[in-house]
């Protein structure tokens, strides 16, 4: 079965004061957790054909979505609502979480 590429592109890193109405944990060290550092609004990655993670992105993260990233580049889609090829999912993190949209690149 061929398997197509997938672009990853980030839409949103939530602020955790939105989450926790502005009265932020702190982390082990102290500070208070801030926006995922990780990646930049906007930013996009490539899955290959490969199927292996894309250089640059959080193993974390890789993590959560990669079972949606495989649907899409197997040719499965998902809901009704959302557009055939494409996916919304995010990062579990439940401080910073990061939204992201995917969508099957066929080649």
């Amino acid at each position: 079965m061929t398997r197509s590429r997938v672009k990853i592109k980030v839409l949103k890193r939530v602020d955790p004061s939105v989450i926790f109405d502005g009265d932020v944990p702190t982390s082990p060290s102290g500070k208070k957790y801030t926006v995922c550092t990780a990646y930049q609004d906007d930013s996009e990655y490539i899955v290959g054909s490969d199927g292996l993670m894309p250089e640059g992105f959080c193993g974390w993260a890789w993590r959560d979505v990669y079972k949606d990233v495989a649907v899409l580049a197997y040719g499965g889609d998902f809901h009704p609502w959302v557009e055939k090829g494409v996916a919304i999912t995010c990062c579990t993190d439940g401080i910073r979480p990061v939204s992201f949209h995917m969508e099957r690149l066929d080649d």
